[in-house]
């Protein structure tokens, strides 16, 4: 059997989701199981080096998972520019998990080595430097792509099979609600459990640019394209404390609320909140009513109530209520493993980039999302319902 080799440059991966998400449980975890099988006949091993300011943070995960996946360190420089011009080997893909605010720059030393592009979402804070930076690619013929990882969560892979086997018939209408409550760091004992990044817009932080860009490929993907939209932000916490313990004015939005027409008329509703304590199954929860039926999914299980089984309640509040709602609903069986979603996009590029498949998800469809970040911030500060034209 042949094994090949694909050289990944991981820059920025010292961060929360960089860590997590992309270096343990996606490109060590490819490691791990032995590669991507192709065939009986070929598997593609990815081979990274991380890359990043900290020398240290950089050293610690490169030993750790490392020696977890191949019983040795993986390699790591402060050096990026020199792993992009193949001074510690040869890498075809760069991948970029940095600060929204620093991703332009990361891009386009990339484009200038000529290597395939990754990157996390948001790939900007504005639709104009989204669509240059994907154009920018682009032009240079170079395959590219962007996060978009909850595709492949269990719970829209089974409203999607739902959908497609006919169970919903016409679609009315969806429903998704999304957070939790994100300490402040200024009480006792209670410190806050996401980086304080997020909560100053001039860093690039702020509800509408993190989430936008997530529903506007889920709803893309799964119910249709966006036609148009309105959009109510707020900064419900206003001050918060960062990881110096400093504390700091919020200057971004920490809850967005927003409705979306889809191009077939399907009324699309998501709240995004980190100023919300969860009394629901998940972190996030979609519900989708349909004429023939109805579901509801979390991240993983997804529960459905058919026409059939849909009871009749009638309004009368002088009495305790006689159904239980909760309990006419049946569970979509799990007929199949489910993978980690970032390593499944994982592991679909890097086969876009050594065996030229198929790929959908490229820096301008990362774009579409920034571009619905853009308009719900125009919405909110105009207080009017906007349309989402094509990007040109």
């Amino acid at each position: 059997m042949e094994i090949k080799r694909i050289g990944i440059v991981m820059n920025g991966v010292t961060g929360r989701m960089g860590t997590n998400q992309h270096l343990a449980r996606s490109i060590t975890a490819i490691i791990k199981q032995g590669g991507i099988k192709v065939s009986n006949d070929l598997t593609i091993m990815p081979d990274p080096i991380l890359t990043g300011r900290r020398d240290y943070a950089l050293k610690a995960l490169a030993e750790k998972y490392g020696q977890e996946a191949r019983g040795e360190a993986y390699k790591y420089t402060t050096d990026l520019q020199g792993a992009l011009d193949g001074k510690y080997g040869d890498h075809e893909i760069f991948f970029d998990a940095s600060g929204t605010l620093q991703r332009a720059g990361f891009i386009e030393m990339a484009v200038k080595a000529g290597k395939a592009i990754y990157c996390e979402k948001p790939t900007a804070v504005e639709t104009c430097e989204a669509v240059r930076l994907a154009k920018l690619v682009e032009g240079a013929g170079l395959k590219n792509g962007v996060v978009q990882d909850k595709l492949w969560l269990p719970g829209f892979r089974k409203i999607k099979m739902l959908k497609e086997l006919g169970f919903f018939g016409k679609i009315l209408s969806v429903k998704g609600d999304f957070g939790y409550w994100v300490f402040s760091g200024m009480d006792y004992d209670q410190p806050a459990q996401r980086p304080s990044w997020n909560y100053r817009a001039e860093d690039g932080g702020g509800m509408m640019i993190d989430m936008f860009c997530h529903w506007r490929y889920v709803i893309d993907h799964v119910f249709g394209p966006v036609r148009s939209l309105v959009a109510y932000g707020a900064t419900d916490l206003d001050q918060r404390r960062a990881e110096d313990g400093t504390p700091f004015q919020c200057t971004a939005d920490d809850s967005a609320y927003a409705m979306f027409v889809l191009e077939d008329g399907t009324m699309v509703q998501f709240n995004s909140s980190w100023c919300t304590r969860v009394r629901r199954d998940d972190l996030l929860t979609v519900h989708v009513d349909g004429v023939n039926g109805s579901a509801v999914a979390g991240l993983r299980e997804v529960k459905t109530q058919s026409a059939a089984n849909t009871p009749k309640p009638t309004w009368n509040p002088d009495i305790p209520q006689p159904i239980d709602f909760l309990g006419g609903w049946d569970d979509v069986p799990n007929n199949i493993d489910y993978d980690n979603a970032f390593k499944i996009q994982w592991e679909l590029f890097i086969r876009h980039v050594a065996l030229d498949e198929p790929w959908s998800y490229s820096l301008m469809e990362g774009a579409k999302g920034v571009q619905l970040a853009e308009l719900g911030m125009e919405s909110w500060k105009e207080r009017k319902w906007v349309d989402v034209p094509e990007l040109a």
